[in-house]
C-alpha cells in the first residue's frame, strides 16, 4: 500500500486549545485514516516549518486527497501538506522507467551546461 507523508501546522486557536486541552493527534487522526482504508504508522509533534508529521499507508492518491480537505477544511489547520513517499525497491523501478523514457533537457540548457563545464574545466587547468 502507498506510503504518505503528512504535514501540517496548526493555527492560533488550535494551540491555545491544545494547550488549554493537551490531547495526542495522532489517536485522533487514526479513525479517520482507517475509514479511509489505511493505517497511521507514526506521527509526531516536530519544530520548524511544520508542528505535526505523520507517516501513513493509504490506498492510494484519492483517498490521501480526501484526507488533506478534511483536515484541511477542519479549521485548526494553518498549513498542510501531503508527500507521496517511495520504498527504495519503488524508488530503483522508478530510476529505470526514467531511464527508458529518453527524456532530454532543453537543447539551450544543455548547451548552457557544456559550457558551464568547459569553463569550470579552463579554470582548474589555469
Amino acid at each position: 500500500m502507498p506510503h504518505f507523508l503528512l504535514q501540517a501546522s496548526y493555527n492560533a486557536a488550535a494551540w491555545a486549545a491544545l494547550a488549554k486541552e493537551p490531547e495526542d493527534r495522532t489517536e485522533a487522526i487514526k479513525p479517520v485514516i482507517e475509514r479511509l482504508g489505511g493505517r497511521v504508522i507514526s506521527g509526531y509533534l516536530s519544530f520548524g516549518d511544520f508542528d505535526i508529521v505523520a507517516i501513513v499507508e493509504l490506498p492510494g492518491s484519492v483517498q490521501a486527497a480526501a484526507y488533506a480537505i478534511a483536515s484541511s477544511g477542519g479549521g485548526a489547520l494553518r498549513v498542510h501538506k501531503t508527500t507521496p513517499l517511495l520504498t527504495p525497491e519503488e524508488a530503483k523501478q522508478a530510476m529505470r522507467l526514467a531511464a527508458q523514457t529518453e527524456y532530454h533537457a532543453p537543447h539551450a540548457l544543455q548547451q548552457a551546461m557544456a559550457q558551464e563545464a568547459a569553463d569550470l574545466v579552463a579554470a582548474v587547468g589555469e
